[in-house]
Formats: C-alpha cells, sequence, structure tokens
C-alpha cells in the first residue's frame, strides 16, 4: 500500500469524529464538511511522519480551522443563526451521521445558545464538553493558558445551562469562604486559614500571574497558609464570571484572578490566573468585603 493511500485510510477512519466536531462547532453541514476537508488538504502537506497521535493532530486542526470560521462569521454581523444552522434552516440533512450528531444534543436549542457564545467560548466548550478534549490541548489552539481555557469553558457552560454552574445556596457559601480566607489573609490569622484549607490544597499560577512576582505551584494547606498569611491585602473579593473570587486591580487595571475551587466547604484548589487575553474577556463585578 502506498503511502498516500495508507494516509487516506487514516484520514477516513477519523472522518466521522472531524465532521460531528465541525458540526457542533459550525452548526452547518457544509461548513463542516469544508472544515473537515481543509483538515485533509493541511494533512497531505504535513510531515506525516512527526504526527505522533494522528487523531488528536486532526482534532486541533479542525478546531482551529473553526475557530477561524467563527471569527470570520462573527465579523460579518448580517448573517443570521439560520444559515449556519440546517435544523434552525429547516431543512432535511440526508446523511445518517450528520442525523446522529444533530439527535445527540445538538438541537435548536442548544445551536441557538451555541451562536451567542464568543468563537473561543464555543470551542472550549465543545471540544471539552463534548469530545473530552483536555484543556492543556485546547490552550494552543485558542492562544490562552489551560486555566484561561477551562473558564472560557465554565463561562459557556453556564450560558448553555441557563442557569449559574453551581446552586445558588453553594454560590452564597464561596462568597462567605471567600470573604473569610481574604480576611485571614489581610490580617495574618494563620490558624483561620489553616481551617478554610484542604490538607492537600494546590494553588496553581498561570505564566501571566507568575510574570507578576506570584509562585508557580504550592501544595499543601500549610505551605499555602503561609503564602497568604499576612498578604492580599491589595485583594478585593468580586464575581468573576459570576464565581466568588478574588481579584488584584492596579491602576484601575486588572492584573490577577484569584480563582477559588471549595470542595465539601474547604478551598481545594486556588489558581492564580493573569492570562492578559483571559483578563480582557472575563465578566467581572466588585463585591464588598
Amino acid at each position: 500500500m502506498g503511502g498516500d493511500e495508507w494516509l487516506a485510510e487514516r484520514f477516513e477512519e477519523n472522518r466521522g469524529h472531524l465532521r460531528a466536531v465541525a458540526f457542533r462547532m459550525l452548526g452547518s453541514e457544509q461548513e463542516a464538511e469544508d472544515a473537515v476537508q481543509e483538515a485533509w488538504l493541511r494533512l497531505s502537506r504535513s510531515e506525516v511522519g512527526a504526527i505522533d497521535n494522528l487523531g488528536g493532530w486532526l482534532t486541533t486542526v479542525v478546531g482551529r480551522i473553526c475557530l477561524d470560521m467563527l471569527r470570520v462569521r462573527r465579523a460579518r454581523p448580517e448573517h443570521v443563526v439560520g444559515e449556519h444552522s440546517p435544523t434552525l434552516a429547516d431543512h432535511e440533512v440526508p446523511d445518517p451521521e450528520l442525523e446522529a450528531v444533530q439527535a445527540d444534543s445538538v438541537g435548536l436549542a442548544l445551536l441557538v445558545v451555541l451562536e451567542t457564545l464568543t468563537p473561543a467560548e464555543r470551542l472550549a466548550f465543545v471540544l471539552h464538553d463534548m469530545f473530552a478534549v483536555p484543556f492543556d490541548e485546547i490552550a494552543p489552539i485558542v492562544g490562552r493558558s489551560p486555566a484561561a481555557a477551562r473558564q472560557l469553558a465554565s463561562r459557556a457552560r453556564r450560558r448553555v445551562q441557563g442557569r449559574p454552574e453551581v446552586p445558588e445556596a453553594d454560590a452564597a457559601r464561596q462568597r462567605e469562604i471567600v470573604a473569610a480566607f481574604l480576611t485571614a489573609s489581610r490580617t495574618g490569622d494563620f490558624d483561620a486559614l489553616l481551617t478554610m484549607l484542604d490538607p492537600d490544597v494546590v494553588l496553581r499560577a498561570d505564566d501571566g500571574a507568575a510574570a507578576k512576582g506570584a509562585v508557580a505551584l504550592v501544595r499543601g494547606a500549610t505551605a499555602i497558609a503561609q503564602t497568604f498569611s499576612g498578604r492580599a491585602k491589595a485583594a478585593k473579593l468580586a464575581l468573576v464570571d459570576g464565581m466568588a473570587s478574588a481579584v488584584w486591580v492596579r491602576d484601575g487595571e486588572l492584573q490577577v484572578v484569584i480563582a477559588f475551587t471549595v470542595t465539601d466547604g474547604v478551598i481545594s484548589s486556588i489558581e492564580l490566573l493573569g492570562d492578559a487575553d483571559f483578563l480582557a474577556d472575563v465578566e467581572l463585578t466588585m463585591l464588598e468585603n
């Protein structure tokens, strides 16, 4: 079997998956097919021997193609949703595979909501929530850090669900815990900080936050309590994409978001997010603390 024939067969093995990804991203049978065809052209021009995971490589390429197509579409506000969705356009989709894709939760309501997302939000949500692509693989596609890609998917998920990501009572409890954590940090109450931290808590800082002086990785309640005790005096309580967080603002510009994950009433992880693109996109509401 020749090299071209082998490559064509490997591509055909992935075609169904790629069309499903592209259709969920674009909501259009024809545009999905165009994206998959463009992926084939790029593959045929690539050094295949350097590709370790062909399926992952193709998914990444299709994701980037779709992202570009969505950005072009977004720049043309005269286009309406119906032009990009067979369901909304109300005509038959003859391809059984695409019919299955539509039946698999890509109905009218979801397509309408997906059209309201930014291209980066839509890609992060589709690849992660629908195809389980990890955030460290999504991040380079959207040009963000993995933490920022996770926030994009979280924001998109809340909009798709049409409700807060966490129940109202849990959101209120998180706000109380974050506010108490900031107070204990400012006053240097080491023991109080320890009571709010899971013993195995992990703090991670993205490249943007690290460039502003944050430590990239800290593990354990004692070490993290020491890191925050007597500090965070400039941090303010805020809602970031609807979740209680802390923010550092300097000269009126958002510098770092401190995002908390609360599990069973204690803080299980903390992320310091200073990625410029992420900070530019967040929905920020300052709170009293």
